[in-house]
């Protein structure tokens, strides 16, 4: 699911500041810190990469109890992909 976000511009007499804002579930998911320091990387005209040089070591993802990760048989039929059975999709939305 993508966020959007408006860009802002702050014009001064000298100067002039752009301000892109995160809304607040993606930096609680992300677990952004009041002054974190990152870095923006431009990867062409339509994407721009965060670097967070710092971030929080990552936690090992929890498996659906009852589930197993491991691909079906007939995972390449398009019923099994239209299903929502892929152990991504259930974890993504939050089902158990």
């Amino acid at each position: 699911m993508g966020y959007p976000t408006k860009v802002q511009l702050i014009k001064r007499a000298k100067s002039e500041q752009w301000y892109i804002n995160f809304p607040a579930a993606i930096a609680r998911a992300m677990e952004f810190a009041r002054g974190e320091v990152v870095e923006w990387f431009i990867e062409d005209k339509e994407t721009l990469v965060l670097h967070r040089p710092e971030a929080p070591r990552r936690r090992l993802k929890k498996t659906l109890e009852g589930r197993s990760l491991r691909k079906s048989r007939d995972s390449s039929s398009p019923a099994a992909t239209r299903s929502g059975s892929s152990a991504t999709g259930d974890v993504e939305n939050g089902s158990s």
